[in-house]
């Protein structure tokens, strides 16, 4: 997600012949730079670098106690790209599909998973997966899913949904074996890997996703023109291509699309979240 903030970045200030900073704001599951950026001038200065965590997940993990509303606090730009996230076992684990992870464990209650934390999107995936399969594991949240890929390399867990990107170089090491993957095709860079449609799973197509966002108020001139430029940034072969190789898909969607993902997102999580009775302090 930072590489697209930045590449975007630095194509807007190529465009527009004036800097453009890349501010991140970490800490309390994205909600303080969220609320920063809600807050923030409405003159088109200021614009959101959202993902699927902040604006879809959130509304439902922080019910009640949320400083901004995704859908009323910001006029949408575009829903941007998103990245497809990819289900991998350690290679010592004797599955080789989801079906045989599943009969696996069992009747066992030794079988851990690994996310970036409660509420992340490979928490989510999983819990999506153990509601439609009865899979029993154990949910091991880590700060970042970094710390995670690497207990799972190293056998401390067994299973995890990850973005495509960060577990290619584990899958073509042979450290860790690739199940299946949420996107709508099979992937470039695992011809071999099934999708969770392929794999008897149609409703576990799902992701990552990144979108930009002004806050509410922003004139409709200003939108138009960052819309624009955000597009054609995206569009460009200097920009799709690389992020292509990491796996991104680009959508560089109008402002209505997004707006639609972002209400079919929020209702989607707000059934999976309330149902695995999901609770961050």
């Amino acid at each position: 997600s930072d590489i697209l903030a930045r590449v975007v970045g630095r194509g807007l200030a190529e465009r527009w012949r004036q800097s453009v900073v890349v501010e991140n704001v970490p800490g309390a599951s994205a909600i303080i730079g969220t609320e920063r950026a809600a807050k923030a001038p409405a003159d088109g200065y200021t614009i959101l670098f959202g993902t699927i965590s902040n604006l879809a997940v959130n509304p439902t993990l922080f019910e009640g106690r949320l400083p901004y509303d995704p859908l009323r606090s910001f006029a949408p730009i575009t829903l941007a790209a998103a990245i497809p996230l990819v289900l991998v076992v350690n290679a010592a684990l004797p599955v080789r599909s989801v079906a045989e992870l599943v009969e696996h464990a069992r009747g066992r209650s030794d079988l851990s998973y690994g996310s970036g934390g409660s509420g992340s999107s490979q928490h989510l995936a999983m819990e999506l997966l153990r509601q439609r399969t009865g899979l029993a594991a154990t949910h091991v949240p880590y700060r970042s899913s970094a710390p995670a890929m690497l207990d799972l390399v190293a056998g401390q867990i067994g299973v995890m949904f990850d973005n495509l990107n960060t577990a290619l170089p584990h899958i073509a090491s042979g450290r860790l074996r690739a199940l299946a993957v949420t996107a709508e095709t099979r992937a470039a860079g695992l011809p071999a890997v099934p999708t969770m449609a392929e794999a008897g799973f149609p409703d576990l197509r799902l992701g990552t996703w990144f979108a930009f966002l002004a806050p509410s108020g922003t004139p409709r001139e200003i939108l138009a023109r960052l819309h624009e430029g955000i597009v054609e940034v995206l569009r460009a072969p200097a920009t799709a291509g690389p992020l292509g190789e990491q796996g991104m898909e680009i959508i560089a969607s109008t402002p209505e699309a997004l707006t639609t993902h972002m209400e079919a997102e929020i209702g989607r999580w707000r059934g999976v979240v309330r149902a695995a009775d999901i609770r961050v302090d």
